[in-house]
């Protein structure tokens, strides 16, 4: 299983729950700030803070890997067809996240299409424990890496790689109404997904 998977099961055992974040957190005596980054595949949590997660959540720990999506080799689909995910607050920043293998597990890349939209809140500099290969396929951005000071303008076929770690942030460029985008992110780094 990967960081995917396990973000999702564990906002989808929550909310089976009807508990918000805030009630996760206090549950499972983490704050709220970490719990909404194991949710939004932020941060790889260890062993036993996931047995603590899984104790608040009224589960096994082994509840936590087990995938609905089957044994499937291979998942054919497009970018537009996508399993539509909220990250980070995405929708309040005009951002649409569609995971584009959701039915494989065990696989070690995420790729996303994301889409942006004109006339939303900016975002904050993000950063994650994994890789990201970012792909511009339509329209323009500014993608901003450590400060408002450093960035590129990209056009269709513009591409970034990431290593770990690296805050950044990704903006329309002013008179664009959307873009879109491929990012495929990695494996953490030490984690034993499959």
């Amino acid at each position: 299983m990967n960081l995917l998977e396990l973000s999702q099961t564990i906002r989808r055992l929550r909310q089976e729950r009807g508990m918000t974040v805030e009630q996760l957190a206090q549950r499972s005596a983490f704050s709220k700030g970490f719990i909404s980054q194991v949710e939004n595949f932020r941060l790889s949590p260890s062993l036993k803070a996931l047995n603590r997660i899984a104790e608040a959540l009224g589960v096994e720990l082994k509840t936590l890997f087990e995938s609905e999506s089957g044994k499937a080799q291979y998942v054919f689909g497009t970018t537009d067809d996508g399993l539509e995910l909220q990250r980070d607050n995405s929708a309040e920043h005009g951002m649409r996240y569609l995971a584009l293998a959701g039915g494989l597990s065990g696989r070690r890349l995420d790729p996303f299409a994301v889409e942006y939209r004109a006339g939303a809140a900016p975002r904050d500099f993000l950063a994650h424990e994994t890789e990201e290969f970012f792909v511009l396929i339509s329209g323009r951005v500014r993608f901003y890496v450590y400060s408002d000071a450093t960035f590129q303008e990209l056009g269709p076929g513009g591409t970034v790689y990431l290593k770990a770690n690296i805050p950044h942030r990704v903006e329309l460029v002013t008179g664009v109404p959307e873009a879109k985008a491929l990012i495929v992110y990695s494996e953490v780094e030490g984690s034993a997904n499959g």
